[in-house]
């Protein structure tokens, strides 16, 4: 985070970016995976099961029952009638940020969530970026990033998830009501919602306050090296590459059914059972998000955690599957390269700030209320339950 002062008036994240929402609340962990056939295996399950075998397997709660009537997701085209007699097929799974730096598979069927957060689902597209709040850091522990950033909908508790755009198409950026005339202002040259999400991306500090900057170079610099954060965490496009010598390689094959993992700092190697990953670079092992290193969470998922026996969530691979080893060698070398860009970032240092005050004084905020609440989408078509279709 930049050297800046405590008492130098930054605007709050909150302001800059007003409109957020609370992640989305599942109620149940079985209709998330790291993987797409499981998810296909255990709705198959709850299909072949009838009456209070379903509802047992179903797992109820006061939100959610299989005689739940909910309308479908947004931009989903998954059954209405209620999951009690539904014997279609499983819709089909999407990707989530289950947890940081770890994307998995969710039924999106609003039929099994408890709090689905549809204004989320109606904003997702291949243009819109999640920004999350990170869990809070317990004391002692390492620093991790403050905010996360993601291309699929986040299901990370508790923080809020504030997307960059307000409606589909990157068409109105969720901004402070006229913040980017006043940086354009104060810049020479007009920056868009992107740059302010990357300028925030490296400038956030505890409290989640982002100083601001009227010097534009440091603003350029800032911007740019948030641009490779961004990058990095949304892990779409061109897959990132350590340099030759450094990139991570299976050295000897991962067993068919991994039980423990050890990370050997001195030899930079990542054993699974008799397994072995390398190089690791030791600031990816360490790499915390919320006090909780990544990689260990990340295994944590797939090769431990007993369940109860009888359950759709006990519904697993067999055997490691293949996909899991690409994604274990993207996610080492990403978070190797984002460890890499962190003294970039302690580089920044304000020191001709725009302040909260000067944001008042000049009509940006404090912001209207209606930036705090969703954009409305009268021309938008939904699916009610039991096939009755609301105009929103």
């Amino acid at each position: 985070m930049p050297s800046v002062p405590y008492d130098d008036d930054a605007p709050l994240l909150a302001d800059l970016m007003p409109w957020s929402v609370a992640p989305p609340r599942l109620g149940r962990g079985w209709p998330t995976a790291p993987d797409e056939a499981s998810l296909r295996a255990r709705w198959d399950a709850l299909m072949k099961a009838e009456g209070p075998d379903r509802e047992a397997l179903f797992e109820p709660t006061r939100s959610r029952t299989p005689h739940s009537a909910v309308g479908q997701l947004p931009g989903r085209h998954t059954g209405t009638e209620k999951l009690a007699r539904t014997t279609g097929p499983c819709a089909e799974p999407v990707r989530v940020l289950q947890a940081p730096f770890d994307e998995q598979w969710l039924i999106p069927d609003h039929r099994l969530i408890d709090a689905a957060r549809p204004e989320l689902w109606r904003v997702a597209d291949e243009r819109q970026v999640f920004v999350v709040e990170a869990p809070a850091v317990p004391a002692n522990s390492s620093a991790g990033p403050l905010l996360l950033a993601s291309s699929v909908l986040p299901l990370i508790r508790p923080g809020r998830i504030r997307p960059l755009y307000r409606r589909p198409g990157a068409t109105e950026p969720n901004l402070a009501p006229g913040l980017l005339d006043h940086l354009t202002d104060r810049l020479g040259h007009r920056p868009d919602a992107a740059d302010v999400l990357a300028w925030a991306l490296v400038a956030v500090r505890p409290g989640l306050t982002v100083p601001l900057t009227a010097d534009p170079e440091l603003w350029s610099r800032g911007v740019e090296l948030g641009r490779r954060v961004l990058w990095l965490m949304r892990r779409d496009g061109d897959r990132p590459k350590l340099p030759g010598g450094r990139r991570p390689y299976v050295r000897s094959p991962l067993p068919s059914r991994p039980v423990t993992v050890h990370y050997d700092r001195d030899e930079e190697t990542l054993q699974v059972d008799d397994g072995r990953i390398s190089p690791v670079p030791p600031e990816a092992w360490d790499f915390e998000v919320g006090g909780v290193r990544v990689l260990e969470q990340w295994f944590a998922v797939r090769v431990g955690g007993a369940v109860d026996p009888g359950t759709l969530e006990a519904i697993r691979p067999t055997t490691w599957p293949q996909t899991w080893t690409s994604e274990l060698l993207e996610l080492i070398t990403v978070l190797a390269l984002l460890a890499e860009l962190r003294p970039q970032r302690d580089e920044l240092t304000v020191k001709t700030p725009i302040t909260a005050t000067e944001l008042r004084r000049a009509g940006v905020l404090p912001v209207p209320d209606t930036a705090r609440r969703p954009a409305s989408v009268l021309d938008h078509q939904e699916e009610g339950p039991e096939g009755q279709f609301t105009l929103l």
